[in-house]
Order: structure tokens, then sequence, then C-alpha cells
């Protein structure tokens, strides 16, 4: 049976074998898994037909950008700008001969490049030069002409469906899927075996204990899993876990080892928390409003906007800033954290001084015990077809994969 990461794969390759040309758009937030599908394209594909594209660490100047793609880049380059060199008569000219780049490079064999752009919409950077004000859109409508292929991943969701409405059919929008019992099992490998012979059903219960606490990200599972075999290794015997294991199975034992000051996990929550407010409007005000969020969830514009002491249009501008940021959802007109880890993460160290022991125990076993499942509870067993779906209405033209 095909697992939702097997089907993904399968999908992104079909889109870019098909006649015309499909253009997978991957979305998904911190620790996802779009990196790591990228690379296993590039050399699925092979490296002297597809160069991976790290538009967040090369997107500074135009010209700069120009440089770096071009000068590792497997595919022949002349810059028809400047015979001294590429970027050479402005930031205007720089991204346009990229999109030239892009639109027409050709492998050694003269066929179609493949560009795999990780974070593309990183190069909103340029809006602030000089005719560039357009640049995401510039984008978009050059990939779509051009009859090359294209793989193109983003962390900010609302951000990327928002640019591709009413785009071009060519643009197939795929979230990426949550890992499965059976993704965290196989990760697990030899430390998710039972571990009592009279308890068959451990290494199971270890796997679906795993896959919800980590709400099914693939960075939060191999964080767990990571801290889980350095148990077994170092064979701690930390008292009984929730499953009735011994403690070196322990999850919940070892999401609160990631969560310590230091840990794994509170490096990578605050990470994403930074990154991500770093890139809205409203750095101060939007603090407040996870804090708040952090305290109680499901709260309505209202109530946010009584406790924030603002008027409700600023708090829905607040508002609007995080969900464009894929910090906060909206179900219902009731305001959630998108990540709940990150949501554990605020309540233990966005205050005045570091979380105790006692403060870590108290918030992670309130986090996890809602989530661990029953003993008794069967497998979840994973979709082997991915349902389709239109983003942006009929008329969009995006074909959506959820």
């Amino acid at each position: 049976m095909l697992t939702p990461r097997m089907t993904l794969a399968r999908r992104v390759t079909a889109a870019l074998d098909a006649s015309p040309s499909r253009i997978p758009v991957l979305l998904g937030g911190c620790g996802s898994g779009r990196t790591t599908l990228l690379h296993q394209l590039r050399e699925r594909i092979g490296r002297t037909s597809a160069q991976h594209v790290d538009v967040e660490r090369t997107a500074s100047t135009p010209e700069r950008f120009l440089r770096a793609v071009t000068s590792v880049s497997p595919f022949p380059f002349t810059d028809p700008t400047s015979p001294s060199g590429p970027g050479a008569t402005g930031a205007r000219a720089a991204f346009d001969a990229t999109l030239a780049f892009f639109g027409r490079a050709r492998t050694s064999a003269s066929e179609p490049a493949t560009f795999l752009l990780d974070e593309f919409l990183e190069l909103r950077t340029f809006e602030s030069f000089p005719g560039l004000r357009r640049v995401q859109h510039d984008l978009i409508d050059g990939l779509a002409a051009s009859g090359n292929h294209f793989v193109l991943t983003s962390r900010y969701v609302a951000r990327a469906l928002r640019l591709l409405r009413d785009r071009s059919a060519r643009f197939e929008v795929i979230h990426m899927p949550p890992l499965t019992v059976e993704d965290a099992l196989d990760i697990l490998g030899p430390t998710g075996s039972p571990i009592a012979a009279d308890r068959a059903g451990d290494a199971d219960y270890l796997a679906r204990a795993v896959q919800s606490l980590a709400d099914g990200r693939p960075v939060y599972v191999r964080a767990l899993a990571d801290e889980l075999a350095g148990m077994r290794e170092h064979g701690a015997r930390g008292g009984v876990g929730a499953a009735g294991v011994p403690g070196i199975n322990d999850p919940v034992g070892a999401l609160a080892a990631l969560l310590a000051p230091q840990g794994r996990l509170a490096r990578q929550c605050s990470f994403s928390y930074e990154l991500r407010l770093h890139r809205a409007r409203g750095y101060g005000a939007l603090k407040a409003i996870l804090e708040i969020l952090a305290e109680d969830e499901g709260l309505t514009l209202t109530e946010i906007s009584q406790r924030m002491q603002r008027t409700p249009g600023s708090t829905k501008d607040y508002l609007s800033w995080l969900e464009d940021v894929d910090l906060v959802t909206s179900r219902q007109k009731r305001y959630s954290f998108t990540d709940p880890l990150l949501r554990v993460w605020v309540r233990l160290y966005c205050r005045a001084s570091a979380p105790t022991e006692d403060d870590l125990a108290r918030e992670v076993h309130r986090y996890a015990l809602p989530r661990l499942p029953q003993a008794a509870d069967p497998p979840t067993k994973p979709h082997t077809e991915p349902a389709f779906a239109m983003a942006g209405g009929a008329a969009s033209g995006i074909i959506e994969i959820d």
C-alpha cells in the first residue's frame, strides 16, 4: 500500500512528466519535508538535468542572486545584459536575465531544464529595488510561459495561495501531508520494538503516541525518535512511561527533554516563532496576541480585542497578519495556533524567566495527556490517494492536492 509520502513523490513526478508539464507548488510549515523532497527529486532526475536553488539563502540583490544561480548551474549561461559579467546593468536587468535563464536554459542534451526553487516567495526581497514592485507576479508569469520544468516550495501557505489565485492552470498546489503512524513506526526503527514479551502492542502504541504528540510533523517526529533512541542507548530508566513501558520508551519524557532550555524542539520552535513574526507586520502586538492564545485558544475577535485593550478593527488587522504567515488559524471565527507544539513553547518561554523543571513537566503533560492514544485504539490507516480540490474558487485554475 502506498503511504502518503510515496504518493506525494509520485504526484510530483507525474506533474513534471505531463504534457504540457505542470508546476507543483509544495506548501507546508517548517520541518514538513519540502526541502528533503526537493533533494530526492534532484537525485532522481539527475544533477545534470535538475538544479536546486535555495532562494531564501541567495535572494539578497537581483544581481547577486543571478550570479549565485548561474555560477553553480549545470546549465550553460550567457548573460545578455553585459559582456563583462552578470547583472552589471542594474536590478531590473539582472532579474530579467534570471527569468530568461529559468525560462530558456537547456541541458547538455538540449532537453528542458528542471529548476527546484526552494522558498520561492523569498524573492519578494527584491521589491525594494526600482522597477521590481511586482517581482513575484513577474516570476509566476515567466515560469508559466516557459517550456522548462519547475517545482516550487514555500512555508507560507496563505501567501502562496493568494499569489497563485487566478493564475495559470499549470500550477498544481500540493499540501505536504502529515506523517502517518506507519511513517512514525518506520522512523522509530529499533526504538519502536516491543520492550516486554507480554506487550506485543508496545511498538504500535509508541508510534501512535509519537505521531500524535508531534502532530504528524516530520521535524518533530524525527526529534522524538532521536531522543528515544538516545534514551535507549544510554539505558535511561526514568520510571514507567504513559503506556506502562519502561522509561526508555516514554514519549512524554522525551518531549519534555526536547522542550527543555537548549533542547532540540525548544530551538526549533524558537526559530519558527521568530522567523514568521519577522516576516509579518506589527511585531510587538502580534507577540501579545500569541501570548493571549497560548493562555486560551478558540477565542473570538471580540474576546481577543478586549484582552488586548485594542479596538476590534486594529485587532482584526493584527490577526490577519498572523494568518498571513500561518501562525494562527481561524475556524468558525475562533482563533488558535496552527502548530499546537508552538503554543506549548510560547507558554513555556514567552515569559520573564526560563521555565523550571516543574513548569516544563506541567506544560508537557497538559499538552500530551489528551493526545496520547488509548491502548485499545486501532492504528490509523493512511490515505492512499490525496483528495483533489480547487484553490481560490472554481475560477482559479489551480489544482490543489490536500
